[in-house]
């Protein structure tokens, strides 16, 4: 047999030994009974987020919002907060974390406000601050669990654990109004009708 016999025989030989090769490769792949082994712990997670996937599938979420409008008076305030989640049924509510909301006073005083959490309606421009409330205005500090801006009535209601302090001293309230139009302060209190001040003289 001649050389170059010699060479196309042994070619067609690798040729029907790798086409083997490959079929039998490829049944093994594909049977049908094969099964994957997966831990439980694996498992868990991967049910864990297949569920939160079908309830988020119904969310929109955002991150670092700012809204920019005009109270009833012509004042500019900036909402804004590092994460929000919206209702596809109901785009017009948004639930934030971590808000922070400065009110723009044509007199160039401002009134700052953070929370952690908070429900914006950017529709009626209302919002409600949640949890750890903390607000700054004319070289006063507030302090609250709760606060809502209504903007169509044009106040800031404060209310839950209410503490103010400045200059002058430290007051504890239940609740308090903070009238934007007339920028006067209306301060309630429910227990025995007594609101409990400390005032620092100079």
């Amino acid at each position: 047999m001649s050389r170059k016999k010699k060479i196309k025989l042994y070619q067609i030989l690798f040729l029907l030994i790798g086409i083997t090769v490959a079929i039998f490769t490829f049944v093994k792949i594909n049977e049908p009974n094969q099964k994957m082994i997966i831990s439980k712990n694996t498992q868990k997670k991967l049910e864990k987020q297949l569920s939160n996937q079908d309830k988020n599938n119904n969310t929109n979420i955002f991150y670092n919002l700012k809204y920019v409008g005009l109270d009833l008076e012509g004042n500019r305030y900036t909402i804004s907060s590092k994460e929000g989640t919206s209702s596809k049924n109901n785009s017009n509510i948004i639930n934030m974390k971590f808000v922070t909301a400065n009110f723009y006073f044509k007199d160039n005083t401002t009134l700052t406000v953070l929370s952690d959490e908070g429900i914006y309606n950017n529709k009626t421009l209302d919002i409600l601050f949640k949890g750890n409330v903390e607000a700054a205005y004319d070289n006063s500090k507030l302090y609250a669990e709760k606060a809502e801006f209504f903007n169509s009535k044009n106040y800031l209601s404060v209310s839950d654990k209410v503490r103010i302090v400045d200059d002058r001293g430290s007051m504890k309230a239940d609740k308090l109004i903070f009238d934007i139009k007339k920028k006067t302060l209306n301060i309630t209190s429910l227990e025995n009708n007594r609101i409990k001040s400390k005032i620092y003289y100079k």
